[in-house]
């Protein structure tokens, strides 16, 4: 039995007329693997952005670690993101003046963290994500399936207890987004870290430990075939 990391309930959020969420449940453990799935508009992003505390859901709990997400305040939730939460985008989302190195330290950087030693921890991530030989480059002179894994060692280098991947590989082919999808994976297996997978292809999801379908903004967990 794995011990709930991260659980929100009966989670609502409304965009003006527009119901996103209406109830959703969910649940990952420390060290587990979950991706949430579902058709474009059910409302899955929006679950992960709740979840990750980027967006307040009009009503619901969310619980981390045993304290209440929703009750913490901007400054609090964001300090949270900082420590706790490492994000991967579907585009990278990396800051183009910087180089790749730097964009992996950047997490640390924030976090006070002396330049020296932010960016050779970063270094050790580029290693482990292969990635090393392009530290110096920028994220515009590098590919995207290099852009990904250079994300995912930007997310993964504060070593946070949740990893928030939303469509990490959609808009990368097949054979660059299962290299993304195997050293993610691997990474967070051995951090113990959880990953929140959002994705709407099944042979992404057959990395997770477990599903959850999102429609018109309810939630359903899947039970994994055995």
């Amino acid at each position: 039995m794995i011990d709930t990391l991260l659980s929100g309930h009966e989670l609502h959020k409304t965009y003006g007329a527009t119901p996103a969420l209406a109830g959703a449940e969910f649940t990952v453990g420390a060290g587990e693997i979950v991706a949430i799935m579902g058709p474009s508009g059910s409302g899955k992003s929006t679950l992960l952005h709740c979840l990750a505390g980027i967006v307040r859901p009009d009503s619901g709990t969310i619980r981390y670690d045993g304290g209440d997400l929703t009750a913490m305040s901007d400054t609090q939730r964001s300090a949270l993101r900082r420590s706790d939460f490492g994000f991967v985008f579907q585009f990278g989302q990396l800051v183009p003046e910087l180089t790749c190195l730097e964009n992996v330290a950047l997490p640390l950087r924030l976090n006070a963290v002396k330049r020296k030693e932010a960016e050779t921890k970063a270094r050790e991530w580029m290693e482990r994500l292969e990635v090393a030989d392009l530290a110096g480059k920028r994220p515009g002179e590098i590919s995207g399936g290099q852009g990904q894994r250079i994300a995912v060692a930007r997310a993964l280098v504060i070593r946070p207890r949740v990893v928030f991947a939303d469509e990490p590989t959609g808009a990368l082919d097949s054979l660059n987004g299962e290299r993304v999808m195997k050293l993610l994976i691997e990474a967070a297996r051995d951090t113990r870290a959880a990953v929140v997978l959002v994705t709407h292809e099944s042979r992404i999801a057959a990395y997770s430990d477990r599903e959850i379908v999102v429609r018109d903004g309810r939630s359903r967990d899947m039970a994994r075939a055995t």
